[in-house]
């Protein structure tokens, strides 16, 4: 599973964050910069969460 992430769009709200910590990590301003992330197994569920909290919904997932 993978998450993508339209950076350019990434308002900084820090949702995907604080729900889910082992998946998002933002820069030091406070928005997420990586375009793809590998999500590692055993955390889908947590990267489901933290796509599902984005207000602006630049997340989406795509499953391998």
């Amino acid at each position: 599973m993978k998450v993508i992430c339209d950076v350019e769009l990434c308002q900084g709200h820090g949702r995907c964050e604080a729900l889910a910590p082992d998946i998002f990590t933002l820069d030091d301003n406070g928005y997420l910069r990586q375009e793809v992330i590998q999500v590692p197994e055993g955390l889908e569920y947590q990267a489901r969460i933290g796509v599902e909290s984005c207000p602006e919904e630049v997340l989406s997932i795509v499953e391998d």
